[in-house]
């Protein structure tokens, strides 16, 4: 079982930057691909981001490529999403998620999530 936990998030002006981290514990974390999510407020939970076991590969929705960086380390069993460059649209509640699976951008093929952390941002 791992257990995961969101932090970093909070209020912020367009245009400025956050840095997200998600602890994990419980489990050996180097076995799992990391996603990032997010869910606004009265739409479906979306995929933002991927890193692979390793942190060789990354993959991000459209919206956020060149403005948000997904990193990891697996000495310290965190992953990273800095975010630059925000936009009032990146509201939202965000959720690291992991997953067994080499690479996928579909929540069910998650198996264990975070509590989630608020990032509002102000226009």
């Amino acid at each position: 079982q791992v257990q995961l936990v969101e932090s970093g998030g909070g209020l912020v002006q367009a245009g400025g930057s956050l840095r997200l981290s998600c602890a994990a514990s419980g489990g050996t974390f180097s076995m799992y691909a990391m996603g990032w999510f997010r869910q606004a407020p009265g739409k479906e939970r979306e995929f933002v981001g991927f890193i692979s076991t390793s942190g060789g590969n990354t993959n991000y929705v459209d919206s956020v490529k060149g403005r948000f960086t997904i990193s990891r380390d697996n000495a310290k069993n965190t992953v990273y999403l800095q975010m630059n460059s925000l936009k009032p649209e990146d509201t939202a509640v965000y959720y690291c998620a992991a997953t067994l699976r080499y690479y996928t951008t579909s929540r069910v093929d998650y198996n264990y999530w975070g509590q989630g952390t608020q990032v509002t941002v102000s226009s």
